[in-house]
């Protein structure tokens, strides 16, 4: 299996990240997951493929956010008869790398908890969200917790976003590390 750029003139390639998004986010894409890959394909963005013999395992694509600052993954995703096996990883690796050669400092992305997977689908997050976050249990293998192996830290939510009880699951990862000590007080310039 191999890492690298997809191919955006290949119609093959864009054919199964159609069929694998509508697999995978029926609700979503099921009935426009080829216009969904075109926006994928957009000039701005990266797009980064897993092949297995000619076939399409995994896709993780990214949105420049903030200048270049800032990176939104957009979607990740892996065939289920692929997952286990560190595609994931391998994936957000490599755009992570591709980011920061692009001058990205932070990548970030939300994780929908649209089928009550997490404990904060179980509570009203306008009461007291950083509580909430800080107590977060993972009830029926949410993604959220693959995330943080890779490094990325739960950020905050966006409470009811895809409906009642439904948040979404801000995280963030810095892949650049700043110039100074950010505990000790920055040098000013008078």
């Amino acid at each position: 299996m191999i890492v690298t750029e997809f191919d955006r003139e290949d119609p093959s390639m864009k054919v199964q990240l159609a069929d694998m998004l509508a697999l995978t986010w029926p609700q979503t894409y099921g009935a426009n997951a080829t216009t969904e890959v075109d926006h994928l394909m957009s000039s701005e963005r990266l797009a980064i493929a897993a092949i297995d013999n000619d076939e399409l395992v995994g896709f993780v694509g990214a949105i420049p956010q903030y200048g270049n600052t800032g990176w939104e993954i957009h979607p990740l995703v892996v065939r289920d008869s692929h997952r286990k096996q560190r595609i994931g990883a391998r994936l957000m690796t490599f755009i992570e790398d591709e980011i920061e050669t692009r001058g990205g400092i932070t990548v970030y992305l939300g994780t929908d908890d649209e089928k009550s997977q997490t404990s904060l689908s179980h509570l009203d997050l306008f009461e007291d969200p950083l509580t909430a976050i800080s107590k977060i249990e993972n009830l029926d293998h949410h993604p959220y917790e693959f995330y943080e192996k890779q490094g990325y830290k739960i950020v905050g939510v966006i409470p009811d976003a895809n409906g009642w009880n439904k948040p979404d699951i801000l995280m963030a990862k810095r892949i650049l590390q700043p110039p100074y000590d950010l505990n000790k007080k920055q040098p000013t310039t008078d």
